[in-house]
């Protein structure tokens, strides 16, 4: 049985980053095979693993619109469709929803996700899926039950309060959560001591753990500005280091 580990969060407050992060974290532990799914309108975590985007699940649902090959359902076709867009890679595959049907709908392009991923999980250990700013995304793709819902914050009281927010609202959608934890990326260190009371604040009035804080680093934004893959840093870098024991905190305390 696939585990489910979703990002949400504000916007800019780094889940792709984070979910780059993990996707190297779950490699590099040898933990595979891996789907990445990549459901942020804007993608972009094929460049941080810089790898090329040839099909999208909303450039699928357009040539659903028209005719099919002769000897094909439609839904034959989709799941072909499908698996040819995914982007194979050692020890893991990147699936990217692309944009959306029209202003705000990703309905059909979530039911032809929906429709397939009961089967694609079968194929890997963990499924990683980068949200955008909103959680509804989760409940159209069949993706219910989340073991690992990671809600990353930005150092900020804003950010601090949506992550609140986000971890409030996952019983309206009827989603169930085995675990939710608040990341909170790009901090200052030391974190300053408001900083610190507002974490904890948010930690102890919702039901989520902290799963740790992630020091801002320049080699992170080295590596993006250079577009070279975030699966390259090396393991010894102080913010892998960093980042690494914080998913080393979470996988052991779920184990």
């Amino acid at each position: 049985m696939s585990k489910v580990i979703a990002l949400a969060g504000k916007g800019g407050t780094g889940k792709t980053t984070t979910s780059a992060l993990l996707l190297k974290y779950l490699v590099a532990r040898k933990m595979t095979p891996i789907l990445a799914v990549d459901a942020d309108a804007n993608a972009n975590l094929n460049e941080l693993l810089d790898l090329n985007v040839q099909t999208t699940l909303g450039q699928i649902r357009k040539e659903l619109k028209g005719d099919i090959p002769s000897g094909m359902t439609r839904d034959q076709y989709m799941e072909m469709k499908i698996h040819q867009a995914l982007i194979e890679e050692t020890g893991f595959d990147l699936m990217v929803m692309g944009q959306p049907d029209g202003p705000g709908c990703y309905c059909a392009a979530n039911q032809y996700l929906a429709m397939t991923m009961d089967k694609l999980a079968e194929n890997y250990q963990y499924i990683i899926v980068d949200n955008e700013a909103g959680m509804e995304h989760l409940s159209r793709m069949n993706l219910r039950n989340i073991d690992y819902l990671l809600i990353v914050s930005d150092p900020s009281a804003r950010g601090i309060m949506t992550a609140r927010r986000i971890a409030d609202i996952t019983g309206p959608l009827k989603l169930e959560i085995k675990r939710q934890y608040l990341l909170v990326n790009r901090a200052p260190d030391p974190v300053p001591p408001a900083l610190q009371t507002k974490i904890d604040e948010a930690v102890a009035e919702a039901d989520m753990d902290l799963a740790g804080i992630i020091s801002s680093s320049d080699e992170l934004i080295n590596q993006e500005l250079s577009g070279a893959s975030y699966l390259e840093l090396s393991e010894g870098s102080k913010v892998i280091e960093q980042v690494f024991a914080v998913f080393d905190a979470i996988f052991d305390d779920a184990s």
